[in-house]
């Protein structure tokens, strides 16, 4: 009996421990969004981001199943509409680079594959490479497809080869969204193929937008010239401002 109520008292205390651990935690994160706290230094900031995941974490544990999916699909989906303009912008090299539909298709299954391996290995930690290096690189992938399109009227063989390349570094991008989310060990796979999905889905609405856009004047004889030649003008102008602003 004696045991007994040692146990209880233990399983008590742990469970108020665990309680008052998510209380402070929701608090500090009230205080901060409300003002009342302020970041002093970068390790408050630190907490204060670990103390969000934590809270993430918790709500994803007891979250149901397909609704964890669909969130995960829904964060892939907002992390290129609206979010990701620089990964939009370099579907949109893609997509200028030809409107063979064959050609296009290569491009974006290797930019979809490269992408795909980083992405997981990056979530479980097997690859890690700092922001400060992936980012301005993936600037120069946008500033690379959209000079060659302006070069070549016609995509090259090895262009594949080097988008293939360059999604190994947006999957890295991609990995510090999902960083930011948390993924249970026990839902990795899935979610991670959710948010993969989410990330297709995106990507798929800009190229239709795009198409929509140019479907009736893509034959004409002044397409280069006119649609083509200056909009990857823009998108290597914008790859280059990036890349300084990432850079220095």
């Amino acid at each position: 009996m004696r045991h007994l109520k040692t146990l209880t008292f233990c399983i008590v205390l742990c469970s108020s421990f665990v309680a008052y651990s998510h209380t402070q935690d929701e608090l500090v994160i009230l205080e901060i969004e409300q003002g009342e706290l302020i970041f002093q230094d970068e390790q408050m900031a630190a907490e204060y981001q670990a103390a969000l995941k934590r809270q993430r974490m918790r709500h994803l544990a007891a979250m149901p199943w397909l609704e964890k999916f669909l969130l995960f699909v829904q964060a892939g989906i907002a992390h290129i509409i609206p979010k990701g303009l620089d990964h939009i912008l370099f579907v949109l090299g893609l997509f200028f680079s030809s409107l063979i539909l064959g050609s296009l298709l290569w491009q974006v299954s290797a930019f979809t594959l490269a992408h795909t391996i980083t992405l997981a290995l990056a979530a479980q930690g097997v690859v890690q490479i700092p922001g400060d290096i992936v980012e301005p690189l993936i600037a120069l992938s946008i500033v690379w497809v959209a000079v060659e399109n302006c070069m070549f009227e016609q995509t090259n063989k090895w262009r594949p080869f080097i988008v293939f390349g360059f999604g190994l570094l947006h999957g890295l991008g991609f990995a510090s969204v999902l960083s930011d989310y948390g993924l249970p060990e026990g839902n990795f796979v899935a979610l991670l193929l959710a948010f993969n999905i989410g990330v297709e889905v995106g990507q798929l609405l800009v190229l239709i937008a795009a198409a929509v856009l140019v479907w009736f004047i893509r034959h004409k004889s002044w397409y280069r010239q006119r649609i083509q030649i200056p909009a990857s003008l823009i998108i290597a102008l914008v790859g280059i401002f990036w890349f300084i602003e990432r850079t220095f």
